[in-house]
């Protein structure tokens, strides 16, 4: 069987129309393209709908065998919606044994998504739907007016340009305006690091998370709040040590900081993920893979990290030359890890290759 696939990436489905994907079959994709276009007919994704029926008739008419669906993401464009997404393929994939798919899109963004469904069962093709509209500059200024609407892209264009009116207003009206370039600077940098890597998405995520673990009576919260005390107790201890040593130069002090602080930020991010892997057998009822990977790479960083430390005590003559062996130790035993744990990470993906391999086959 074909499978034709339409990806909501940003949940204008959710959002917009109150639907809730996987949405699978002709008939419930016709019904949420309806809907979705009644609740904003401007929304492309209607559009992307339409086209993935009338691709999926397309094939029907030529003798195929095929399914039509739309998977939704999130609202919050990222690793969030892109594993809503994921999880709702292999939900589909579950029902339907499909050995092959067509990815249905209406612009790049949703091609992001191509390598998650091209992991799981081979991809035909993709069709990209255009949509024609006139061009003029009163239509280009109605466009963009309705595109500063959209809450996504608010964000990212007008948020930055707030901050930066209303820090240089502040610090103007009170005659601090180098400090309000300072402030600025830090701000916005700080603004693009969230940005750049999805750490607001990441914070949200883990809040939702630990919000339905409260909820549901799940052991993963109390590992969770055990990990941030085994963080808060290594900045702790490595204060303490840097109270006791204020003789020493402000370097040899943020190495001590850093080598008290190690051991417990590496025990912290365990226990986390001792916990992830505890509240995902109970979801799946099989124990995750990743936790080996996981387990293998944090200790690793940690080891190189403090290996790092020493050598660099060690330049810097705080560390006596007869603990060199264990420094080069400490630093090839963390490479050694870290280079386990990718090793295991394609073996694991190499396994699953071919586990759909061969359900393709059989199917």
């Amino acid at each position: 069987m074909r499978l034709v696939v339409c990806v909501d990436r940003d949940d204008d489905l959710g959002r917009k129309a109150q639907l809730d994907g996987p949405i699978v079959g002709r008939g419930r994709v016709v019904e949420a393209a309806v809907r979705l276009g009644t609740a904003d007919p401007e929304d492309s994704d209607t559009n992307a709908l339409f086209a993935a029926v009338a691709l999926a008739d397309e094939l029907k008419g030529s003798g195929e065998d095929v399914e039509v669906c739309v998977l939704t993401g999130s609202a919050k464009v990222g690793i969030a919606s892109d594993r809503r997404v994921a999880e709702q393929f292999d939900q589909v994939l579950g029902t339907v044994r499909a050995s092959s798919a067509y990815l249905v899109s209406d612009g790049a963004e949703d091609e992001y998504l191509f390598p998650i469904l091209a992991s799981r069962v081979r991809v035909d093709g993709v069709r990209r739907v255009y949509i024609r509209q006139s061009a003029s500059i009163e239509s280009t200024y109605y466009t963009v007016v309705r595109a500063l609407k959209d809450p996504k892209l608010r964000a990212k264009t007008v948020l930055p340009v707030a901050l930066v009116l209303l820090i240089l207003g502040i610090a103007a009206a009170g005659g601090v305006l180098v400090w309000g370039f300072i402030g600025l600077a830090i701000l916005l940098g700080v603004y693009l690091i969230f940005w750049t890597f999805d750490i607001d998405e990441a914070i949200i995520d883990a809040v939702r998370s630990a919000s339905a673990d409260i909820r549901v009576g799940s052991v993963a919260f109390g590992f969770g709040l055990f990990a941030v005390a085994l963080v808060g107790v290594g900045f702790l201890t490595g204060y303490n040590d840097i109270a006791r040593n204020l003789g020493i130069s402000p370097l040899a002090r943020s190495l001590l900081f850093l080598q008290a602080g190690l051991i417990w930020w590496v025990a912290g991010a365990l226990v986390w993920e001792v916990g992830r892997a505890i509240r995902r057998t109970f979801a799946r009822g099989r124990f995750p893979r990743s936790f080996a990977v996981a387990t293998t790479s944090i200790i690793g960083i940690g080891v190189l990290s403090y290996g790092i430390v020493y050598l660099v005590r060690y330049l810097d003559g705080f560390t006596p030359v007869a603990e060199l062996p264990l420094l080069i130790g400490l630093i090839a035993t963390g490479f050694g890890l870290m280079i386990g744990a990718g090793a295991l990470q394609q073996y694991f993906k190499a396994a699953a290759r071919r586990a759909a391999a061969e359900t393709s086959t059989s199917s």
